[in-house]
């Protein structure tokens, strides 16, 4: 069975659908592409300009990995988000080789990005550590 992070304990599984869909794809893509290692996408559903569903899912060596859920997550700029979740993502492999970890710093990451002005991450790491944890995505500076 696919691993998972930790679930959200005030929302059920948000992004079940929207996974079930994209698995059979990743598992296409990599028999296509026999020297990818690892294919990832972001979950992300709109319900207003200002607040969003957000999580990802990754295919690493075959196997999925799932990064919690933020639901209902406080945005200002969604901008940047996407590239801040793969430098997560990339920064979690090449530092720990945990595709798990990996896929929870670039849901994170891409989570804080979200909660400041511009395209470019103002996160720490500290910052998207304690949010991995469990806490919220306030800005703490």
């Amino acid at each position: 069975p696919p691993k998972a992070g930790p679930a959200d304990p005030a929302s059920a599984d948000i992004f079940a659908k929207e996974c079930d869909a994209l698995r059979p794809l990743m598992t296409r893509l990599a028999a296509e592409y026999p020297n990818l290692q690892t294919i990832a996408a972001t979950l992300r559903r709109v319900h207003t300009a200002g607040v969003n569903d957000w999580g990802a899912l990754a295919w690493h060596k075959g196997e999925f990995f799932r990064s919690r859920d933020y639901p209902r997550f406080d945005i200002l700029d969604r901008i940047g988000a996407g590239d801040s979740f793969v430098a997560g993502l990339i920064h979690g492999l090449l530092s720990s080789g945990d595709p798990q970890l990996a896929v929870d710093l670039g849901a994170a990451h891409g989570a804080l990005a979200m909660t400041t002005p511009g395209d470019t991450s103002m996160a720490t790491q500290a910052e998207v550590l304690a949010l991995i944890a469990g806490g919220d995505a306030k800005v703490q500076r």
